[in-house]
C-alpha cells in the first residue's frame, strides 16, 4: 500500500520533533532540511544507481572508470567518496552514514558528507547546506542527531521513481509551516504564508519563458508559487527564469533545497543585502531586469541610507525605514517593456511623510503605481499588523484605463481566523483578484471594495495613499499601532506649528500669558 501525503510528513515530523530536547522548535529547520535534502539526494542517487548497474552489468570497469560513465550518462549529480583512500573510506550518503550512527563523532562524518557533496558539485550545490554549526557536538549530540536520523529513515525512499515531486514538495512545504507556526517572530524571516504568496502570484500572472526575481525570497515560496500558477493554468512552469537573492546564507540554502525538491532546476539563489550589494547586474554594472517582480521584504528596517544610486528615484529613504528603498529596487529591476512587480509592505508606505514622501509623489507623477490592496490583519507570522500590496508597472505598460491613476482595493474584512493567525481562503483569493481585474466598485457586496482613483484626486490629497482617504468603508479599528503613531505624530506637528503662528500674533498684538 502506498504510504499517503500525511502519513510521509507524520513521519518527516516525528524525526524533527527528537529535536525537542536539544534545542527550540525555532532552529528545528537549520538541522531537518539539510537532513531530508540529504536523504532525497542519496535516495535520488541510489535508485539510478541501481538503474546503472543493472543495464550495465557486463561491463569490466574500475571503480573511477565506472563513476565517470555512470555520471555521464546516467546521473544528474555526484556522491562522491569520503575519507578516501583511509579504511573508513564510503560514499558520502544517507545509508552509508546512517550504517555507523551507534559510532562516536557522527556529527563529524555528517558534516564531511554534505562538504563532500557541495564540493562535488559546485555548480548546483555550492554553500547548498549553509553552515552546519548543528553538526558540533556541543551544539547537537551525537545521540539526538542519531535518533533524527534512524526516525527520518522511516519515510519511504525519497526518489522519483517512489513518490512524485509534488509529494516531496508538499511535505517540504509542510514542514515550512509547521516550523512556522511554531518559532514565531523569527518566522517571517523565511516564509510568508502560502495564501499571500499566491495571491501576490496571481495579480502578476507569469506567462512561459518569463524571469521571475525575489530580491528577499526567504524560502523560495514566491519562485516556486509563480512556476506552481503558471502549471495550473496549463502553462509550463520549468520554462520560467528564478532568481532569488537572501541576505541570511541558512536561509539561501533552505530556498535552494526547496526548488530542487520541486523538481525546478532553472534557478540562481544569491547571497548577500540586495539594498547595499545586489547581485543580479548587467555588465554595465546597472541592475538587471525582469519581467515579474515579487517581494516580502522584512518591514520598517533600519538600513545604511544610499548615498549615491542611480535606483534612488525621487529620494533616498530615510535610515528608520528602507520600505520605499526595497520599493526603489523593484521598479529598477523592471523590465522596460513588460516589467511588474508586486510587494507586501505596512500601511505607513501609504502616508508617512519626509523623505519617503518625496519618492511616493515621484512614483505616482511616473505613473508607476497600478494599485494599492489592503489585506487583513494577523495574516504574518511575524506581525499581526495589516499590510497591503502594491502593484507596479513598468513606465508606459498600463493599459488605457488604469493609466493617470491607482486602483484600491480594500479587502480588510476578507479572511477567516485560524488558531494562531487570519488566514485567506481560495474563494478569498478569487474574490480579490477578480476585483483587481474588473477594477470596479463592486459596492463590498463579496467583502471586496475597488475604486479606480484618478491622479488629479490623490495629487489633490497631498500624494497620501491611505485606503480610507478613497474607500470609506475602511475601518479604522484596522490600522496597525505604528500607523496610528504616525498619524498622531503629524497631527501634532502640524498643532504645534499652529500653537506657534499663534502666540506670534498674539504677542504682536501685545498680548502674553499664553506661552505656557
Amino acid at each position: 500500500m502506498a504510504v499517503t501525503q500525511q502519513e510521509i510528513e507524520n513521519r518527516l515530523w516525528d524525526a524533527a520533533d527528537e529535536l525537542r530536547v536539544a534545542m527550540p522548535e525555532a532552529q528545528y529547520s537549520s538541522v531537518v532540511f539539510p537532513l531530508m535534502f540529504w536523504k532525497y539526494l542519496s535516495d535520488t542517487w541510489e535508485h539510478t544507481h541501481q538503474t546503472f548497474l543493472k543495464e550495465n552489468e557486463d561491463l569490466d570497469l574500475s571503480a573511477e572508470e565506472a563513476d565517470e560513465v555512470e555520471y555521464s550518462n546516467y546521473q544528474t549529480f555526484k556522491i562522491p567518496f569520503i575519507f578516501p583512500g583511509t579504511v573508513a573510506e564510503s560514499r558520502a550518503s544517507w545509508s552509508s552514514i546512517l550504517a555507523t550512527v551507534a559510532q562516536h563523532g557522527l556529527g563529524q562524518r555528517v558534516r564531511a558528507s554534505l562538504q563532500a557533496i557541495e564540493s562535488a558539485n559546485p555548480d548546483k550545490f555550492s554553500r547548498l547546506f549553509g553552515s552546519m554549526t548543528w553538526t558540533s557536538e556541543a551544539v547537537l549530540p551525537g545521540e539526538v542527531l542519531a535518533s533524527v536520523m534512524r526516525t527520518m529513515n522511516r519515510v519511504p525512499k525519497m526518489h522519483e521513481g517512489n513518490m512524485s515531486h509534488d509529494v516531496l514538495g508538499g511535505a517540504y512545504e509542510y514542514l515550512l509551516k509547521r516550523f512556522s507556526d511554531g518559532s514565531g517572530t523569527r518566522a517571517g524571516q523565511f516564509f510568508t504564508p502560502r495564501e499571500v504568496v499566491e495571491l501576490i502570484i496571481e495579480l502578476l500572472d507569469p506567462k512561459n519563458h518569463e524571469s521571475v526575481y525575489d530580491p528577499t525570497c526567504g524560502s523560495g515560496g514566491m519562485l516556486i508559487a509563480a512556476a506552481n500558477l503558471l502549471k495550473a493554468h496549463g502553462g509550463r512552469g520549468y520554462t520560467l527564469s528564478l532568481n532569488g537573492q537572501e541576505a541570511v546564507t541558512d536561509t539561501a540554502g533552505v530556498a535552494r533545497m526547496n526548488l530542487f525538491m520541486h523538481n525546478l532546476t532553472e534557478f540562481k539563489v544569491e547571497v548577500g543585502d540586495t539594498l547595499r550589494d545586489p547581485r543580479f547586474k548587467k555588465p554595465d554594472g546597472s541592475v538587471k531586469q525582469f519581467d515579474v517582480i515579487v517581494a516580502n521584504p522584512p518591514y520598517s528596517l533600519k538600513w545604511r541610507p544610499w548615498s549615491s544610486d542611480p535606483r534612488a528615484i525621487g529620494g533616498v529613504a530615510p535610515q528608520s525605514s528602507a520600505d520605499w528603498a526595497f520599493v526603489q529596487h523593484m521598479i529598477a529591476s523592471m523590465d522596460p517593456k513588460k516589467g511588474r512587480a508586486g510587494v507586501v509592505l505596512p500601511h505607513g508606505v501609504l502616508f508617512r511623510g519626509g523623505q519617503e514622501a518625496a519618492i511616493r509623489q515621484r512614483v505616482l507623477d511616473t505613473d508607476l503605481l497600478e494599485a494599492v490592496i489592503g489585506l487583513p490583519a494577523n495574516l504574518f507570522y511575524s506581525t499581526t499588523i495589516p499590510t497591503c500590496i502594491l502593484v507596479f508597472r513598468a513606465p508606459g505598460t498600463k493599459t488605457p484605463e488604469r493609466q493617470d491613476g491607482v486602483l484600491f482595493i480594500d479587502a480588510s474584512t476578507r479572511f477567516t481566523k485560524a488558531k494562531n493567525r487570519n488566514v485567506l481562503t481560495d474563494v478569498n483569493i478569487t474574490d480579490i483578484v477578480t476585483a483587481y481585474h474588473s477594477g470596479s466598485d463592486s459596492g463590498g457586496a463579496a467583502g471586496v471594495s475597488a475604486r479606480f482613483v484618478p491622479s488629479a484626486e490623490i495629487v489633490a490629497n497631498g500624494y497620501d495613499l491611505n485606503i480610507g482617504r478613497y474607500i470609506k468603508q475602511t475601518a479604522a479599528e484596522q490600522e496597525d499601532l505604528g500607523t496610528l503613531i504616525d498619524a498622531y505624530n503629524i497631527a501634532r506637528a502640524e498643532r504645534q506649528k499652529t500653537e506657534q503662528r499663534m502666540l506670534a500674533v498674539l504677542s504682536a498684538a501685545g498680548i502674553e500669558g499664553f506661552d505656557e
